[in-house]
C-alpha cells in the first residue's frame, strides 16, 4: 500500500511534468479524474502555452527530456510503438536526444580510480578534463595511455543504478495498472515492455558487456574494406568504464563536409546500407543506435562506429521472416506477406488469411507508389504493428527494435542524399541473401545437414535403446502384468521371441523419432 502511494504521489510530479509541456494525452488511458486533469492543466497553464504551435510528439519528448535518464530511455523505447501513440508522435519521439549536463571530472577520474584499482597517473599519460559527450547514463572523456594510444573513455555517472532502479519500479507499476484497468491493451504486453526496457538499461550500465558487444561487432567484420569498429583496451575496462581506441572522423551527416574532404555522399551511403544489412541478415546482431552522431566517415573512407550500449539480436527465423517480408512488399506480392505472417505464428490462425492480405495492400500501396527516394521501409512496418489490434498480433520486441533503427538509418540517408534510397542501394544484397539462405540449394544444404546431424546421433540412440533394454532385461521398467504374461507367451500363440522383437523395435523407433 505505501507502495502504491509512493508511485502516486510520483506520478502526480510526472503528471504535472506532462502539463506543463502540454503532453498529458499518454495519461488518458489510465482514466484519471477529469477534475484532476483540468486542475493540472490550470496550474500548469503557463508554461503550458509556451509550447503552443508544436506537435503532440514535440511536447511529449520535451516533458520526457525534462523528467530526467529513465524517461528518456524511455521516450526511446516508446519511439518504436506506433501501435501504441500513433505514427507523428513516435516520428518526433525517435528524435528525442539522449543528452545531459556533464557531471563533474573529478567524480570521473574517482569512479575509473575506483573501479580499475589504479592510480589516473598509471592508467593515463593525459586525462581532458571537459567530457566529449555526456548522455543518461555516462559521458566520455578522450584521454592518452602511457603507451602513447589515443582512446576514448566512458564512465558511467554516479548513483545511476539506484536512479534507474527506482524509475524501473515505477515504470512497472505503471505499466500492471494499465493492464487492469485497460485489459485490451494487454495484448501489446506493456508490462513486458518495461521489463524489455529494464533488460537494455541494465545491459547499457554494464560496460563490460558494452565492450563485449563492440568486439563481436569488429570480429563480424574483420578485414570489411568499408566498416570498421574500434578496438577495446581492456586493459583499462570494468563495469563502470570502459576504454576504446578513439575514432577521428567527420560525422556521417555532414554532408557539405564531407564533400569538402573529397567523399561522395551517395557512396557513403551505399556503404552504410551494406553494413546495416550485413549485421541484420549475415549476422543477426546489429548497432541498434545508429544515430549520426554514433558514426563518423574516416580519412580512408570507412564507417567507423561508436557507442555500442544498444545492439539487437535476430535468429535465423526472423531474419528469414524479414527477408521474405520485405521482399513481398518490394514486389507487391502482398500474398506472400500476409503468408510468412501465418507462417511464422505471428498472426493467429484463425484469423482469414484473405483479409490480412488486403490490409497489407491497404499499408503496402500508399508507402511503395511514391517515388523511389521517399520509399520508407520503417514507416511501412510502423504501419504494420499499427492493425495489430484488428488481426490480434502480438507485439515483436525484437521487430520494434529493429524498426527504431531502420528509422534511424533512413533519416541518416535522407542526409546524405535526399534522392537515393537506401533499401534501393542494399536490394541486391537482400536477393543474393534470399538465394543463399532461402533458395533450393540453401533447403537441400539444410536438409542434409540436419540428416548429417541426425546420423553423427544415431550411435548415441542406439546406445539409448540398448540401455533402455538393458534396464527392461533387468526390471528397471515396470511392465503391466498382461504384457509381461504376452513376453512369455502365456495366453498367445505368438513365439515370445516375436513379441521381444516387436518391443525392441518400437523402443528403438520411438527413440530414434523422439531425437530425430
Amino acid at each position: 500500500m505505501f507502495a502504491s502511494l509512493r508511485h502516486i504521489t510520483r506520478l502526480l510530479g510526472i503528471a504535472r511534468t506532462l502539463a506543463r509541456h502540454d503532453a498529458l494525452f499518454p495519461l488518458k488511458g489510465l482514466r484519471l479524474s477529469p477534475a484532476l486533469l483540468f486542475a493540472l492543466r490550470l496550474t500548469a497553464w503557463p508554461g503550458a502555452k509556451k509550447m503552443a504551435g508544436r506537435r503532440r510528439g514535440e511536447k511529449l519528448a520535451a516533458a520526457l527530456q525534462a523528467m530526467g535518464p529513465s524517461f528518456i530511455k524511455l521516450g526511446q523505447a516508446l519511439a518504436t510503438r506506433s501501435d501504441l501513440l500513433g505514427e507523428e508522435v513516435t516520428a518526433d519521439l525517435s528524435a528525442l536526444q539522449d543528452r545531459l549536463p556533464p557531471f563533474d571530472s573529478a567524480l570521473a577520474r574517482a569512479s575509473i580510480e575506483k573501479e580499475l584499482g589504479r592510480p589516473m597517473d598509471e592508467l593515463f599519460a593525459s586525462f581532458d578534463s571537459e567530457p566529449i559527450a555526456a548522455a543518461s547514463i555516462a559521458q566520455v572523456h578522450f584521454a592518452t595511455t602511457p603507451e602513447g594510444a589515443q582512446v576514448a573513455v566512458k564512465v558511467l555517472r554516479p548513483g545511476i543504478e539506484a536512479a534507474f532502479a527506482r524509475d524501473i519500479e515505477l515504470f512497472t507499476w505503471l505499466a500492471e495498472t494499465l493492464e487492469i484497468l485497460r485489459p485490451a491493451l494487454r495484448r501489446l504486453k506493456p508490462v513486458e515492455v518495461v521489463q524489455t526496457l529494464e533488460k537494455s538499461v541494465r545491459l547499457e550500465m554494464d560496460l563490460r558487456l558494452e565492450a563485449a558487444a563492440a568486439s563481436e561487432l569488429a570480429a563480424n567484420f574483420k578485414g570489411d574494406p568499408d566498416f570498421v569498429i574500434p578496438e577495446v583496451d581492456w586493459i583499462r575496462t570494468g563495469r563502470r568504464v570502459l576504454t576504446l581506441e578513439r575514432v577521428e572522423g567527420i560525422r556521417i551527416d555532414q554532408r557539405d563536409q564531407l564533400i569538402e574532404a573529397g567523399f561522395d555522399p551517395t557512396d557513403i551511403l551505399a556503404k552504410s546500407s551494406a553494413a546495416f544489412f550485413r549485421q541484420v541478415f549475415r549476422d543477426g546482431f546489429f548497432h541498434a543506435d545508429l544515430h549520426p552522431g554514433n558514426l563518423f566517415v574516416d580519412k580512408q573512407g570507412r564507417i567507423a562506429a561508436v557507442d555500442f550500449g544498444i545492439t539487437g539480436r535476430l535468429d535465423i527465423e526472423t531474419r528469414n521472416f524479414l527477408a521474405d517480408m520485405l521482399i513481398g512488399f518490394l514486389n507487391g506480392d502482398y500474398a506472400r506477406v500476409a503468408e510468412v505472417h501465418f507462417r511464422a505464428g505471428y498472426v493467429p490462425a484463425h484469423q482469414s488469411q484473405e483479409t490480412f492480405t488486403q490490409a497489407c495492400r491497404a499499408i503496402g500501396e500508399p508507402i511503395l507508389e511514391r517515388p523511389l527516394h521517399e520509399i520508407s521501409l520503417a514507416r511501412l512496418l510502423s504501419q504494420l504493428f499499427q492493425v495489430t489490434e484488428e488481426f490480434e498480433m502480438e507485439t515483436q520486441p525484437q521487430l520494434l527494435l529493429l524498426q527504431k533503427t531502420m528509422l534511424l538509418a533512413e533519416g541518416m540517408g535522407r542526409r546524405l542524399n535526399p534522392d537515393v534510397n537506401m533499401w534501393q542501394l542494399a536490394r541486391p544484397l537482400i536477393e543474393q541473401w534470399m538465394i543463399e539462405n532461402r533458395g533450393p540449394e540453401a533447403r537441400l544444404k539444410l536438409a542434409a545437414k540436419e540428416l548429417s546431424a541426425g546420423l553423427e546421433r544415431l550411435p548415441s540412440l542406439l546406445r539409448q535403446a540398448e540401455h533402455a533394454l538393458t534396464g527392461l532385461a533387468e526390471g528397471g521398467l515396470k511392465l503391466h502384468p498382461d504384457t509381461v504374461r504376452a513376453m512369455r507367451g502365456e495366453g498367445s500363440g505368438r513365439p515370445k521371441s516375436a513379441i521381444i522383437a516387436w518391443l525392441v523395435a518400437g523402443v528403438l523407433a520411438a527413440t530414434l523419432a523422439f531425437t530425430l
